[in-house]
């Protein structure tokens, strides 16, 4: 299954969408200036289990270094993959602190 991310400025969140045009799930973000935080990913329960939330967390990663910003990683489930993708460390506000 082909899914295709696109970022919907105006309900402030990017869309994985597969074949038919069905949402499968999104990502959530505030952006100030150059600062951008995801707040939240939500994979419908009908796709879950298919990567949609490892395309979608790629893509805004993807994104954010295409445009220079700088990631702030509220959401638990992007701040996971993340640990396990250090290629993004560049880009990724970090602090002592984790949130929960």
């Amino acid at each position: 299954m082909q899914f295709t991310v696109t970022d919907v400025p105006e309900r402030e969140r990017f869309e994985a969408r597969d074949e038919a045009g069905v949402t499968a799930g999104v990502v959530t973000y505030q952006l100030t200036g150059t600062i951008i935080a995801y707040t939240h990913t939500e994979v419908d329960p009908e796709f879950e289990g298919k990567g949609v939330g490892s395309i979608l967390a790629r893509a805004v990663m993807d994104d954010a270094r295409a445009k220079g910003r700088t990631v702030v990683p509220i959401c638990p489930f992007l701040s996971g993959w993340l640990e396990k993708h250090p290629e993004y460390d560049g880009i990724v506000a970090r602090s002592t602190r984790k949130i929960k």
